[in-house]
């Protein structure tokens, strides 16, 4: 006997297992960034040691092909950087890479925006155009 699953259960279970994971993903992250902390507080950890894995990890990362070129040294400083802000607990750093990066973004998407774009229409739609025109065969519309 089959039993049928509507599409709404179907996407209930899947939104439900997407929350789970999110739960599951801030829940290590922040465990990780405790450890990290408590590390860095007791000297295990210093501003170079987090450099040189940032490095290493950029390095395997590129030997296993999931990079196609490794980061020059000045981004791979500022992802350490971004890293010990988190580690030092300093929010007002944070608070401001912030700003700059929503910064950076609203500027990449003006500048997306204001890039001509090249509209195509379906050919159904060319078509009605066509027949609105009154032309015979061909006469495609340009603007």
């Amino acid at each position: 006997m089959m039993q049928q699953i509507s599409l709404d259960e179907i996407l209930s279970m899947l939104l439900s297992r997407v929350d789970s994971l999110s739960v599951g993903t801030e829940n290590i992250k922040s465990k990780v960034n405790i450890i990290g902390r408590a590390l860095y507080k007791k000297g295990l950890l210093s501003d170079q040691d987090i450099v040189d894995a940032v490095k290493d990890e950029h390095s395997l990362l590129l030997e296993l092909g999931a990079i196609k070129e490794m980061p020059q040294d000045d981004m791979l400083v500022a992802m350490a950087d971004s890293l010990l802000q988190w580690l030092k607990g300093d929010g007002e750093a944070i608070k401001k890479s912030m700003k700059v990066y929503e910064e950076k973004m609203r500027q990449a998407i003006a500048k997306e925006e204001s890039k001509p774009r090249i509209d195509v229409a379906p050919p159904s739609v060319l078509r009605q155009l066509d027949q609105l025109g009154g032309k015979g065969k061909g006469g495609k519309l340009i603007l």
